[in-house]
């Protein structure tokens, strides 16, 4: 069975919003008609992305598995989808001044390919000796590619520091609810494509995919669990989702789309309230994951894109018998990281 984009629209009149998220941060959570809208945007500039059950990939301990392949997007990563909408609501002095976002890469294309497509000048700022595939990507893309600091945290300083030298309007990876109207979109696909799923499972760095993942089972499919998963070597999203405030942790990672030193509170706002679980796994068992994507699959994921399904692999007992989707959320993997999965 499937649905259309009208038929399921037509079932949600309203989507509540978090009661007091105003009073802590300023910012709200997208609400479903800033979803509708967002889909609307979406689906002028991309296709709907497969979801796809692979036979030879195993299921594991899952009565099901099913694949969703934003790795197939035209940036490589289901950050495209937030980007196209957050550009297409700039108001025109914004637009006029151009934007500058801060990222290990798959948010920085994201922002890049949205800006060029509209005309808006962009500025990215990426940690020093990022993942040379994204930076080239970027600059291919049009954008201004500034490289500084060792990693994630210090490259977002360097960003807001620009942001307010130069006028810049400063988009971060997480804290923006038009971001995650567009990457909700993503799992309005989902729904559709597969509405009798007992539970999806989507990486962490920042949070914008499973916050969104949550806001759109909320209010489609209530008996939906949402599971997110972050390597245990940055684990600052899943400890500010335990402990109900946003923590700093060592960012250790070798898996740069899951390297995030911080919780950001409008993600972690939107997932305390709705996640099903929050699971940790180690680098290595990311490595696997991708291997078994390139080698059962014939997919080529980055590490945070297989992180979906190192989960389901290492927590068995959570997913057994049920009917699961991962999101492989991006296929931008450096040379180097292609030639450890290999190896």
């Amino acid at each position: 069975m499937y649905w259309t984009y009208e038929s399921v629209f037509d079932r949600v009149i309203y989507m509540a919003q978090a009661p007091d998220l105003a009073a802590t941060t300023g910012l709200q959570p997208p609400t479903w008609a800033d979803i509708q809208r967002a889909s609307q945007v979406v689906r002028r500039h991309l296709p709907v992305t497969p979801l796809i059950s692979h036979p030879t990939l195993g299921a594991g301990s899952c009565s099901q598995l099913f694949v969703k392949h934003e790795n197939v997007q035209p940036t490589g990563a289901f950050k495209v989808r937030g980007g196209l909408n957050l550009v297409a609501g700039l108001d025109e002095p914004t637009r006029a001044r151009g934007i500058i976002g801060y990222s290990t890469g798959n948010h920085a294309q994201s922002l890049a390919y949205a800006a060029a497509d509209a005309g808006v000048r962009c500025v990215i700022v990426m940690p020093a000796g990022a993942n040379p595939v994204k930076a080239h990507a970027v600059r291919m893309l049009g954008a201004e590619l500034i490289e500084h600091g060792a990693n994630f945290d210090e490259a977002r300083a360097h960003a807001e520091f620009i942001s307010e030298r130069d006028g810049l309007r400063l988009v971060s990876a997480a804290n923006e609810p038009a971001i995650l109207a567009g990457v909700a979109t993503a799992y309005v696909e989902l729904v559709e494509q597969q509405p009798d799923l007992d539970a999806v499972v989507v990486p962490v760095g920042g949070g914008s995919g499973a916050a969104a993942a949550c806001l759109v089972a909320s209010a489609l499919a209530p008996h939906l669990e949402v599971f997110a998963v972050q390597s245990e070597a940055a684990r600052a999203a899943h400890d500010s989702w335990t402990s109900g405030t946003c923590v700093e942790r060592p960012n250790a990672t070798r898996v740069e789309g899951l390297a995030t030193g911080a919780g950001f509170a409008l993600t972690q706002r939107v997932m305390r309230e709705r996640l099903g679980g929050f699971l940790l796994v180690t680098d290595d068992d990311i490595t696997l994951a991708q291997r078994a994507l390139l080698f059962d699959a014939h997919t080529l994921s980055e590490g945070a894109g297989a992180a979906a399904l190192a989960a389901v692999y290492a927590h068995p007992n959570t997913f057994a018998g049920k009917r699961v989707a991962v999101v492989c959320t991006g296929a931008n993997a450096s040379e180097s990281e292609i030639r450890r999965v290999v190896s």
